[in-house]
């Protein structure tokens, strides 16, 4: 679905002032170079010539018909600018009714000193990454003081006030790299406030969001080895009722490869509960935080094994003592040995 942008509302807009005053100056112009041609001067008045007497109103030729066409095609011209005009800057304020299907939604927030784009699938990056010919949604608002988005190369630029938000949409129709600056002057750090701006190819666009949603997950014992068996790992995400896809997955020993597993399936990143169940090890229970590459190792604790560890420490500890206990005697048999021999002294 082709999307009208801001950028081809005024387009359009000029180019229609211009279409008009063109066609309207030649008009004009040719018009008034005939009949300074027709009624030049020739130094002899026509035979039919009625010149008007003093006090009478000139009626402009045949009771004034031509006056009253050029003064009412010229308002009607007018009158439809004006209407024609005010409804595309109602467009160009408002929007189109409805968001189409296909737009790609991304919120911009300011900082000092750059930007943070997050996608509507829960992509979060510093870099804006868009297709060719797809609508592109952005709301631009920032964290901090005034900055203005704006995309030079594209033609795109918007407000980015503290607590408001300013909607704005474009199409990038080349591939290519731009630059998206801040044109509100907020601070030290303004004229360093860019980030980049990479226009893509769809399918190329496609290949880098699954890049984005890429999870893998990886468990390990105590001793860092990878964990191959006995086990389930499942997760969901938090939201996962708001989605009209189930964003949750349930995955065996048979789904890792030497401990690990790398999951593209999720369309959708954001924050994923995890829960990893084991016969032989602790339960895990965390949270993911899935907003671009994400590569997570858990770490699966041997209870038997910490019991073992722990009856070592004991024994350990009572070899200590038992040394201790030596060592007292041996001091208490020297010290009885001395004294025997000052005694005999």
């Amino acid at each position: 679905m082709q999307v009208q942008t801001r950028v081809d509302v005024f387009e359009d807009i000029f180019l229609v002032f211009l279409g008009l005053g063109t066609l309207v100056g030649v008009v004009v112009v040719a018009y008034t170079l005939y009949n300074a041609y027709k009624y030049r001067d020739d130094g002899e008045p026509a035979d039919d010539e009625e010149l008007p007497t003093l006090g009478e109103l000139p009626t402009g030729g045949k009771g004034g018909k031509k006056l009253f066409l050029s003064f009412g095609i010229s308002a009607i011209i007018v009158i439809s600018l004006v209407v024609w005009t005010y409804g595309m800057l109602l467009y160009v304020e408002d929007g189109p009714d409805n968001n189409p299907e296909d737009a790609i939604e991304i919120d911009v927030e300011g900082f000092a000193f750059g930007w943070a784009y997050t996608y509507d699938n829960g992509i979060e990056t510093n870099e804006l990454v868009v297709p060719t010919d797809e609508p592109i949604w952005i709301e631009v608002t920032a964290r901090d003081v005034w900055h203005t988005f704006g995309i030079t190369d594209l033609r795109v630029k918007a407000d980015a006030i503290p607590g408001e938000v300013d909607e704005t949409w474009f199409m990038a129709e080349e591939t290519g790299n731009h630059t998206a600056e801040c044109f509100e002057l907020c601070g030290f750090g303004h004229s360093g406030m860019t980030s980049d701006v990479t226009v893509m190819e769809p399918d190329d666009y496609e290949a880098w969001v699954d890049d984005q949603l890429t999870l893998t997950i990886t468990l390990e014992d105590q001793d860092e080895q990878p964990v191959t068996e006995d086990f389930e790992v499942e997760l969901e995400h938090e939201d996962n009722a708001e989605f009209d896809e189930d964003l949750s997955a349930t995955l065996g020993p048979e789904d890792f490869e030497n401990g690990t597993v790398e999951i593209g399936d999720f369309g959708q990143g954001g924050t994923y509960d995890i829960v990893v169940t084991s016969e032989q090890y602790d339960d895990v229970e965390d949270t993911i935080s899935f907003t671009g590459p994400t590569d997570e190792t858990f770490t699966l604790e041997d209870p038997d094994a910490a019991d073992d560890e722990d009856a070592d420490d004991g024994a350990d500890e009572d070899e200590d003592e038992a040394d201790d206990d030596n060592d007292d005697d041996e001091s208490n048999d020297t010290d009885e040995e001395q004294t025997d021999g000052g005694d005999d002294e």
